[in-house]
């Protein structure tokens, strides 16, 4: 992997070991000549304790003829026209370039810049292979004495450090008109003062305010247009972090890992924090600081730190774009001059029984490749429309990309296709064939369809749920068929309806459709989405139930009209559609101002109750009903039973349902292995009943570790079906 620190590392091996040689950098990898008494113990050596950031796949070994050499060096990288390599993601500063940065001695002292071979960005500065500087848009800054010889010493821990620079030589922030030291206190004393400030960081911008200060929290909710979603939040360490959240052993691992995601955790009761953080979330999303500027700004109080843009539409990275469009919601900007070649959000994740499970896979992570089960041809996967990700496959490497957002409008549009270029160049890649979502009026199927009849390439069309089940298979290194629990909001089935209860029998291959969840109207499309009572009333109506809710008569006639004649009415077996009604029907939420808001907020309320009240699916001809649900929930609303008690009993009956129909589909094809993907297993409460409820049953269980659930993952499954 290039940038990883992995040709002074070997240098440094040469010399303990007393070897003579040399090692360059290719676009395919690392070739090494070496010779000497201890050449095993140097193989040995460099198998079992590489550098901290290094992933060696292989090591191929010939024989060579001895050659007349008096020393080990490092020679110029070698460009190979189509050969390619991984890239290593942005990696968090680390502890020893912190110290040198608070050290008052030290020449790099509170340098915003600070780098080393072990930490830095690299992917969004990066711009062409082999990783050299001048491929960076480090370029623009030509090394001074100092640190060329620092640059080119063995000894130095800068030794070949692409982005290595310091105060006389590097990149520079601004404030204003302030500059350097000035330029950090003057966006400190702002953002104390209750400012809402634009921060460059490695991959774009971030909004920032102080998440003490509700007045300021709230501004920037009404700035940004985002009425309810939770904002993520920065702290200075996790000492800081314990103050406002419960953190695990496992939560601290992630929340200090070198990729520094934003980690989700369970709230504490806070006065301090500003409520409308995450309303009706018991979780908050914090990050520790992962560039010298978030340490240097960071005090004894945490930061909102979201994403630098409108909803929906990509991060803001250059300095004349974020003065331009970001000036309605930035009371002041600190700038810096060091270009951003590609955007890369923050990623999100979460502790699952002790593993990692991705929410966001994005800034620490992309373009690590997922390793698949066999080499094959070369594919673009354009994944689907909302949390979109794309996959270019080389060889038997998936490299996923960054977030991009939601694939609904021209800029992230234009965002995924500059991504889709720097990854074909990067990795050497012309894809052979493209491949999309069913669904005929996704931005990114259309973009796909014309690109592939541009480029005269086949064009292939995956169904939506099949490719879930794909990306769990893939990530795992599954070849072979498995069962497939998907639940999800919205995916295009085979035959016109909007499906996400879904049991599949597949593999890359293909698949089979066992069981779904009974289809009900979905009345107005995205109004029925956005308004979860109209899902309860449908839900109602499909189970020959009566009950007023919170519709007006006007509404209320409207939309049973529409039921009843078909209407302005798409079929759908969404199990997120399910969650929506059900949270709406005890009254946990309305409306909702972003996806899975409703389901989130009534995992929260019953978060910790174990009250089982037996609601029960009805099952028939492999479709499962949830009229009884509903009957019995109905009543106990009657009966005024804890809403906290009839949200848990909601959760135990999708468990048993997924275990009942785990049971059937194995009894019917033998399968015993059970991958468990879509949106709706994010919801960490209902994947630990179903974990429980299928492991003494003794199924394999495949859940999500290195993509997301939820659509983010969708292009891997995708590419995994359309190498086939």
């Amino acid at each position: 992997m290039q940038g990883v620190g992995f040709r002074p590392f070997v240098y440094s091996l040469a010399a303990r070991h007393r070897l003579t040689g040399t090692v360059g950098n290719t676009s395919s990898g690392v070739i090494i000549e070496i010779q000497g008494e201890a050449v095993g113990a140097f193989i040995d050596d460099l198998r079992n304790s590489p550098p901290p950031l290094a992933m060696i796949d292989s090591i191929a070994i010939e024989d060579m003829d001895a050659k007349q050499e008096l020393a080990f060096v490092i020679v110029d990288s070698q460009a190979q026209p189509q050969a390619s390599t991984p890239i290593s993601p942005d990696i968090a500063v680390c502890v020893d370039c912190l110290r040198e940065m608070f050290d008052p001695a030290d020449r790099r002292f509170r340098y915003p810049f600070i780098n080393c071979t072990n930490c830095g960005p690299r992917f969004t500065i990066i711009q062409d292979i082999p990783y050299d500087r001048p491929f960076t848009t480090m370029r623009a800054f030509p090394m001074c004495a100092a640190c060329e010889a620092e640059y080119h010493d063995p000894a130095n821990r800068r030794f070949h450090a692409q982005p290595n620079a310091c105060p006389v030589c590097g990149p520079q922030v601004s404030f204003d008109s302030l500059t350097r030291d000035a330029a950090i206190q003057a966006a400190i004393d702002a953002l104390r003062d209750g400012h809402i400030v634009a921060i460059k960081g490695i991959g774009g911008f971030h909004l920032a305010c102080d998440a003490t200060n509700d007045l300021a929290v709230r501004a920037l909710r009404d700035r940004k247009d985002r009425s309810a979603k939770p904002f993520a939040l920065m702290a200075r360490d996790l000492h800081c972090v314990q103050r406002y959240a419960h953190i695990s052993g496992d939560e601290a691992h992630l929340l200090t890992a070198k990729e520094r995601p934003i980690v989700l955790l369970r709230s504490r009761d806070n006065p301090e924090l500003s409520p409308a953080l995450a309303p009706g979330n018991k979780y908050l999303g914090f990050l520790l600081p992962y560039t010298p500027v978030h340490h240097l700004l960071l005090g004894e109080k945490p930061l909102v730190m979201t994403s630098g843009n409108f909803s929906d539409e990509p991060i803001v990275k250059d300095n004349d774009e974020a003065l331009a469009r970001l000036a309605t919601m930035a009371d002041a900007f600190l700038l810096h001059n060091r270009d951003i070649h590609v955007v890369c959000d923050d990623s999100v994740t979460r502790v699952f029984e002790t593993r990692e499970l991705p929410i966001r896979r994005s800034r620490g992570y992309s373009p690590m490749p997922v390793k698949l089960t066999r080499p094959g041809p070369s594919v673009l996967a354009v994944g689907g429309e909302l949390k979109s990700t794309f996959c270019l496959t080389r060889d038997d490497n998936a490299y996923m990309s960054q977030h991009i957002g939601d694939m609904e409008n021209l800029e992230t549009l234009a965002a995924f296709e500059h991504a889709f270029e720097h990854f074909c160049s990067l990795f050497r890649a012309e894809p052979e064939r493209l491949i999309c979502d069913l669904h005929p009026n996704y931005l990114s199927s259309r973009w796909a369809a014309g690109y592939a009849a541009e480029k005269k390439l086949p064009l292939v069309r995956v169904q939506h749920h099949h490719a879930h089940l794909a990306a769990v298979m893939a990530e795992h290194g599954l070849d072979g068929r498995a069962i497939g629990v998907i639940f999800d909001g919205t995916g295009y089935g085979t035959d016109g309806a909007i499906w996400g209860g879904e049991i599949l029998c597949g593999g890359f291959d293909g698949f089979d459709r066992l069981m779904h969840l009974k289809y009900v109207p979905l009345a107005g499309g995205d109004a029925s989405i956005k308004r979860p009572l109209r899902m309860a009333l449908a839900h109602l109506w499909s189970a020959n139930l009566e009950c007023e809710l919170g519709l007006s008569p006007v509404e209320l006639r409207i939309l049973r009209r529409q039921l009843e004649t078909g209407m302005n009415c798409v079929p759908t077996s969404s199990m997120g559609r399910l969650f929506d009604a059900f949270a709406a029907l005890i009254g946990v939420r309305e409306t909702v101002s972003y996806e899975a808001q409703a389901a989130i907020e009534m995992e929260a309320m019953c978060e910790g109750v174990t009250i089982d009240r037996g609601y029960r699916f009805a099952i028939e001809n492999g479709v499962f009903d949830p009229a009884p649900l509903f009957k019995s929930a109905l009543e106990d609303v009657c009966r005024n039973i804890p809403r906290a008690e009839i949200a848990a009993s909601f959760h135990h009956a999708v468990a048993d349902l997924v275990l009942r129909c785990c049971e059937a589909a194995r009894e019917g094809t033998g399968i015993n292995t059970v991958g468990l993907s879509g949106g709706v297993f994010q919801n960490t409460m209902l994947l630990k009943l179903v974990t429980e409820a299928l492991t003494p049953r003794e199924f394999e269980i495949l859940t999500h570790r290195k993509v997301p659930p939820n659509d983010g993952g969708l292009a891997l499954g995708q590419a995994a079906v359309g190498r086939v």
